[in-house]
């Protein structure tokens, strides 16, 4: 018996690395250079068969293939290999996309209707059908049927109302008409409340490595840091953006004032010989289509500001659409993503930090007034205000004149 020590120390080293076609052709080529008895000493030395090194002897002298389809490239002939699990048992396919598939699922008593659909557990449903199956094939049917994992998507706004798409075409107009005067044009809009203090903030940032920020395990709120309201003010035509950062109350008397701040601050000076504003806003929270607060509070602001104050709100269900949204406070949230907001002070520095290189600048102050809830306004004082309603839908879209400005009344009204 020939020496067949190198050639196992060889095969031990070339092996990993060769794939089955090319084990094959590799003692192939060994057993024809030891001449007679080669086969069976490169078949010991290897563990492979003696048909595989036959086959590649025949490979290499360009002899058919001694197994149909095997050659040209190929590692098994075609169809070898072990059967897919789904040639076996023809009904897996089906059950498993039962189980799947909260709406074809016949048992309503199924345990998995109201539990994680993970592999592993719809492994364990289908093997208690008698099915036998692991979870790496069931991830494996489930990604060759087109299924993937995935969260939910936020699409559905609700009942569509039916004069949606034409309020929308109302609004374009009115800023056109605006923007083509010169005359500001800003969307209005809260940020959802953030706890104050070294809590988790959604999003990862740069740190050193096994360095992250240590935060606290629950989120719930510290009675002493309290919470941060932001509430901003996008100018649309200018690119530019104002949040006052609130400790109170996200109430309608907050809005105005936050409104109040940016004319102060940004509007005035930026349009000097503005004479109206219009102000894009959802249906709802403190700038609804139905708080009596938010309409007082926009009367004083006009009579302090001398300004017609025109508002067009956006159509229930649909406050995602709002210019503020997608334009300025998604931003924000990028700007401080895995930060702890540790302090009123750091919300405030982050905010004003933001910008991006479209040209978005935002300045940002802190609001510490008290804006108390469950303010009513009576009747009486709903009588008061200056409000010029459109005829479409003047729930939605009015102005509000200040008080000794009633003459422009019937001017306004045709130009709406």
């Amino acid at each position: 018996m020939k020496d067949h020590l190198p050639i196992a120390e060889k095969f031990k080293a070339l092996g990993p690395i060769l794939n089955e076609q090319g084990r094959r052709l590799w003692a192939a080529t060994e057993a024809m250079g030891l001449g007679r008895g080669g086969i069976s000493v490169v078949a010991q030395a290897t563990g492979l068969s003696r048909p595989t090194i036959y086959a590649g002897i025949q490979e290499l002298r360009g002899e058919p293939a001694a197994i149909p389809g095997r050659g040209q490239g190929r590692s098994r002939r075609a169809g070898g290999g072990r059967k897919r699990r789904v040639e076996h048992d023809p009904t897996l396919l089906a059950d498993l996309e039962a189980l799947v598939e909260p709406t074809t699922r016949g048992d309503p008593q199924s345990p998995l209707r109201w539990t994680c659909k993970s592999v592993r557990r719809l492994a364990e449903e289908l093997r208690a059908q008698g099915h036998q199956v692991s979870p790496q094939v069931v991830g494996d049917l489930l990604h060759e049927a087109d299924y993937s994992l995935q969260g939910a998507r936020k699409t559905r706004e609700g009942g569509k109302h039916p004069d949606r798409h034409a309020q929308f075409e109302h609004i374009a107009a009115r800023v056109r008409d605006f923007q083509k005067r010169n005359q500001p044009v800003i969307s209005v809009d809260a940020k959802k409340k953030e706890l104050i203090g070294d809590f988790k903030n959604v999003g990862r940032e740069w740190h050193p490595k096994g360095q992250p920020p240590q935060v606290r395990v629950y989120d719930f709120i510290d009675p002493t840091l309290g919470k941060a309201i932001p509430y901003g003010v996008y100018d649309v035509h200018a690119n530019l953006g104002w949040v006052s950062v609130g400790v109170d109350h996200d109430t309608p008397a907050f809005a105005v004032a936050t409104i109040r701040a940016w004319w102060l601050q940004m509007g005035s000076p930026m349009y000097p010989k503005a004479r109206e504003l219009l102000i894009t806003a959802d249906s709802g929270g403190s700038n609804s289509t139905r708080a009596r607060l938010w309409k007082l509070e926009l009367q004083h602001f006009s009579d302090e500001s001398d300004l017609r104050v025109c508002v067009s709100h956006l159509p229930p269900g649909t406050s995602k659409w709002n210019k503020i949204e997608h334009r300025m406070c998604c931003h924000i949230t990028a700007n401080w993503r895995g930060k702890p907001l540790e302090s009123l002070e750091v919300v405030v520095s982050l905010i004003g930090d933001t910008n991006t290189a479209a040209g978005l600048r935002i300045q940002a102050a802190l609001d510490a007034g008290q804006y108390p809830k469950g303010i009513k306004v009576s009747d009486v004082e709903m009588k008061k205000l200056q409000i010029d309603r459109a005829q479409f839908h003047g729930e939605w879209n009015y102005t509000i004149l200040p008080h000794g400005d009633s003459q422009a009344n019937s001017k306004i009204s045709r130009k709406l």
